[in-house]
């Protein structure tokens, strides 16, 4: 299932709609593979829906082959319920991951919007018509969990590079500043 030159595939996790996107490296710039939205029966038992989200995560694993998986991650809900649901819903897309050995990088929707929008206080239409314009789409993506799916695998993508050349110039226990200063003079993640 996992292909190292495959598609990044972000994931905005939720019980009842988990949306997907797969960001991939075009010669003129990210392209998106494929997105949309994972949908559980809200009316089926706690149980199932994990299993259907499970199993669906699975077959998109299959289909896309990514290279890594961006996560969101669940930083606070005022919504208590809203706060589970997710939480479990991502407990079953680290575990697929696992499963398949793609390797998982998590982002707060505040460094996905700064990021994609330049605003870390951007609104979900602004986040949609940015990954319109970043992909070239013909139009918006239908539903706001698929533009946030695909706003952060580009948001990975980007610092996939920056992230690698930090990671060959650190020395053990050097600084973060000396180390991407080191890579960015040899030319690295640019």
């Amino acid at each position: 299932m996992f292909d190292p030159d495959g598609p990044v595939l972000g994931i905005d996790p939720g019980l009842t709609r988990c949306g997907y996107g797969a960001v991939d490296h075009g010669s003129s710039g990210p392209v998106a593979v494929g997105f949309g939205v994972l949908r559980t029966e809200p009316d089926d038992d706690l149980p199932r829906r994990l299993a259907t989200l499970h199993a669906d995560v699975r077959a998109l694993f299959v289909d896309l082959t990514p290279s890594a998986l961006a996560v969101e991650r669940l930083l606070f809900q005022h919504n208590v319920r809203t706060a589970v649901a997710v939480g479990q819903a991502s407990g079953v897309v680290l575990a697929a991951a696992a499963e398949a050995g793609i390797p998982v990088t998590h982002y707060s929707p505040n460094e996905v919007k700064l990021a994609i929008a330049g605003d870390g206080a951007a609104d979900k239409a602004q986040v949609q018509a940015m990954v319109t314009r970043m992909l070239r789409l013909d139009a918006r993506p239908a539903s706001p969990d698929a533009a946030d799916a695909l706003a952060l695998g580009l948001c990975h993508a980007w610092g996939a590079p920056l992230r690698d050349a930090v990671g060959a110039a650190a020395p053990a226990g050097g600084g973060l500043r000396d180390a991407i200063d080191r890579a960015l003079a040899r030319g690295e993640g640019s």
